[in-house]
C-alpha cells in the first residue's frame, strides 16, 4: 500500500463544489471514479480544501491510497487521460502513509478573488470573475483590508452555517492588485472559515463603492457578528491558487 499526493486544477463552474453530496456531480466524485476505474480498486480521494460550488482552484492537493503498480509519479498522466478537461491533476508524487493534506504542521493557503471592474461586462472573463460595473475606490479597498492582516477572531467574516467553535484565523497577507478592468484580491494563510474569502471580498467591495469607510471594516471585525459585514461574494471569481506546507523531501 502507498499513498499518492495529487495537485489537482479545475473548473469549477459545472461543479457542486469538491466534497460528494446528493444534489450533483463534484470533483471529488469525478476523481474517485476516474481513480477506481484506472486501478480497479475502491478509492476515495481525501482533499485539503473543500472549495463550494462554482469556485475554481489552480492548486488543491489531495492523497488516496493504493496499491497499483503505476509510479505515483506517474499517476497524474494516467488520470488526466480519463478526467474531462476541466479537471487537471498537476503532478502527482508519494508521500508517507500518515501524512494527510488537512493536517500538518505548516499549512499557507493561497486564495484569489478577481473582479471584473468595467462599465460593460466581459463575456470571456464571466466564469472567472464578478462583475462590478460601479466605480471603485481601490486605495480605499487596500486601507480597509490592512485592518484584516494578523490573528483576529473573524467571525464577521464567517457563514452562519458555520458549526466551528474557534474563529480565530490568522492572515499572513492581503494584496489588492489593479491592472486594467481587473481587480485582484490575494489572500493568504494557515486556514479559513466557511466563505471567509468571500465575504472578506463583497465587505471590501462596499468600501470601494463607499458604502463602508475603510476604518469600517476594523469596526466590523470587532463586532464578531456576521450582520456587520458585506454580502458574500459570488463563487466565480474566487480560485484556490496553491496549498504549501512548507516542507522538505518527503520520502
Amino acid at each position: 500500500m502507498k499513498r499518492v499526493r495529487i495537485v489537482v486544477a479545475y473548473d469549477g463552474t459545472n461543479y457542486c463544489g469538491w466534497q460528494i453530496q446528493p444534489n450533483g456531480i463534484t470533483i471529488e466524485e469525478v476523481l474517485n471514479r476516474v481513480l477506481c476505474d484506472l486501478t480497479g480498486e475502491e478509492i476515495r480521494v481525501i482533499g485539503a480544501s473543500r472549495t463550494d460550488s462554482g469556485v475554481h482552484a489552480l492548486g488543491n492537493v489531495a492523497v488516496f491510497d493504493t496499491q497499483s503498480r503505476i509510479p505515483p509519479e506517474r499517476m497524474a498522466y494516467a488520470m488526466n487521460q480519463r478526467l474531462p478537461e476541466d479537471i487537471v491533476v498537476v503532478r502527482s508524487e508519494e508521500v508517507p502513509l500518515d501524512w494527510h493534506p488537512r493536517y500538518q504542521p505548516r499549512i499557507r493557503k493561497t486564495y484569489e478573488y478577481h473582479i471584473y471592474h468595467s462599465q460593460t461586462p466581459n463575456p470571456l472573463r464571466r466564469r472567472y470573475s464578478t462583475f462590478v460595473s460601479f466605480p471603485l475606490d481601490v486605495e480605499k479597498m487596500r486601507e480597509g483590508a490592512a485592518f484584516l492582516l494578523g490573528t483576529h477572531d473573524f467571525a464577521s467574516f464567517c457563514s452562519i452555517h458555520t458549526n466551528v467553535e474557534d474563529t480565530v484565523r490568522t492572515v499572513e497577507e492581503l494584496e489588492i492588485t489593479e491592472n486594467g478592468p481587473e481587480i485582484t484580491l490575494r489572500i493568504a494563510g494557515s486556514g479559513f472559515l466557511y466563505n471567509m474569502v468571500r465575504i472578506i471580498a463583497g465587505t471590501l467591495i462596499r468600501v470601494g463603492r463607499g458604502f463602508y469607510t475603510p476604518e469600517r471594516v476594523r469596526e466590523i471585525l470587532e463586532a464578531r457578528e456576521r450582520t456587520e459585514a458585506g454580502v458574500t461574494a459570488p463563487p466565480e471569481g474566487l480560485v484556490l491558487v496553491e496549498v504549501c506546507y512548507g516542507e522538505s523531501d518527503l520520502l
